[in-house]
């Protein structure tokens, strides 16, 4: 397992060196990624993920990972994939709701440090301690006073964090202006996912350019050396989980564990016992 790990990070490298020399002559993006070929490397790694939980399991790592961005570029699905081939107890979701009044008159990180890793765990923030930067400040939700004081003060609270050992992410999704009105309008006409098209989407459709202020300052004011932003272009689903998952399996330094040989043991024989004749209720097989 160790080589396979080294093979998909040298696999990684070359695609990231292909990928700046595509850019450094001016190509443009590549084509729409085909199910086949995502199917088959979101196969690799998920498998890449699993050895990352079990060395993060051994180890007692903490990690936490924030997914900020536009609306609809993608965050929600790329947390699922990130997530569907590893454990609940140590891969865990956020995604808070509007504060309580309550939670309102708590200092304003309060609610999100009860949520960081301990030891052996992976956070994810589906949004985050970020919206009083994004959609606070955008929407009204906050004095402007309040997001200027905000971003004073996160360098140094998530330098705390990762002096305590948690290993900080973020990822901001970007999706251009044609595409998140296409997904948008996808939204509206799709039964399936009309439950993702909300008054605030709506609302926050028509300032797109307030919401590239906001980013650019939240980008100004909080990329560190102890935790940069990472961007990831979203135009391309597809492509945006894989490079953002590969890119998620670089920055961890975990070491697959090695490989055990097991065998299932021999089942019991039955002893005598026959199945009752109880009345049970079965489902309907219209399947």
């Amino acid at each position: 397992m160790a080589s396979k790990k080294r093979d998909t990070q040298k696999q990684y490298d070359a695609q990231v060196q292909a990928s700046v020399a595509g850019q450094e002559a001016g190509a443009g993006p590549p084509p729409k990624m085909g199910r086949k070929e995502y199917e088959r490397e979101m196969r690799v790694l998920h498998g890449e993920l699993v050895a990352m939980q079990e060395w993060v399991k051994a180890s007692g790592a903490k990690i936490c990972v924030v997914f900020e961005g536009r609306d609809t570029a993608g965050k929600g699905g790329t947390i699922k994939r990130i997530t569907e081939r590893v454990s609940p107890r140590v891969f865990r979701v956020v995604a808070l709701p509007t504060p309580t009044e309550r939670e309102k008159t708590q200092m304003y990180v309060q609610r999100y440090v009860a949520r960081f890793p301990a030891a052996g765990e992976v956070v994810i923030f589906d949004r985050s301690w970020y919206n009083r930067a994004g959609v606070e400040r955008v929407m009204g939700f906050c004095q402007p006073q309040e997001t200027e004081r905000f971003l004073e003060l996160v360098p140094a609270w998530e330098k705390a964090m990762t002096d305590s050992g948690i290993l900080l992410l973020k990822y901001w999704l970007e999706v251009s202006p044609g595409e998140q009105t296409r997904r948008l309008e996808s939204r509206i006409k799709d039964p399936r996912k009309i439950w993702k098209l909300s008054g605030m989407d709506l609302k926050s459709y028509s300032r797109w350019y307030d919401y590239s202020r906001a980013r650019d300052a939240m980008f100004a004011a909080t990329d560190t050396a102890w935790a940069p932003w990472y961007v990831a272009d979203a135009d391309d689903k597809k492509r945006a989980r894989l490079n953002i998952i590969s890119h998620l399996l670089s920055q961890v330094p975990y070491r697959p564990l090695a490989h055990r040989d097991i065998t299932l043991p021999k089942r019991q024989p039955p002893g005598g016992y026959v199945q009752p004749d109880l009345p049970l209720r079965h489902i309907p097989t219209p399947f």
